[in-house]
């Protein structure tokens, strides 16, 4: 596990790569930021896993976020 400051990091990166890539390209970018990680990790069963877990673990929508 990574330490809180690195992961908060790593998201706010995350967030303006996904912002930069524009609602009409933001599906397009997470799926080959996916598949990129994937061949970091090289372990089809915990990326299966971690798919899994952030499919589960996804946060109720706030009505500020619109």
């Amino acid at each position: 596990m990574i330490d809180a400051a690195v992961q908060d990091r790593l998201y706010a990166h995350c967030s303006n790569a996904i912002a930069s890539a524009g609602r009409e390209c933001e599906s397009l970018f997470l799926a080959r930021l996916a598949l990129l990680l994937f061949e970091q990790v090289q372990d089809e069963q915990r990326c299966l896993d971690a798919i899994e877990q952030a499919l589960r673990d996804l946060p109720v929508p706030s009505l500020s976020a619109g």
